[in-house]
């Protein structure tokens, strides 16, 4: 099995404690349902930095901002795009990217 990265974009914060215990239980949810395919339930990102190949360093990310990541395991990408399908970042109107690792 080979393992994937979902990388998360966009979305929104919940608006109350209320919303957030649900989206909260979402979550929970989810990752309890992709059981041991679950490597890596991963974390939002805060702030980032960017360093130029001079090494030079700003705020801020190299294109898009992504918001967090979790790493999952499937049989192919198309199964691990299926499992990323599920997440409820989508309901909050974030986008997934699902890259496949390389084994080195």
């Amino acid at each position: 099995m080979a393992k994937y990265v979902l990388l998360y974009s966009g979305g929104g914060m919940p608006a109350s404690e209320e919303e957030g215990a649900k989206v909260i239980a979402a979550w929970g949810a989810w990752m309890g349902s992709l059981g041991a395919a679950l490597v890596d339930g991963g974390n939002p990102f805060t702030n980032a930095k960017n360093i130029s190949p001079d090494g030079s360093v700003s705020d801020g990310p190299v294109g898009t901002r992504n918001t967090g990541y979790s790493v999952i395991s499937a049989d192919s990408h198309d199964a691990a795009v299926e499992l990323a399908k599920g997440c409820p970042h989508l309901q909050s109107g974030g986008q997934i990217t699902v890259y496949e690792t390389m084994e080195m």
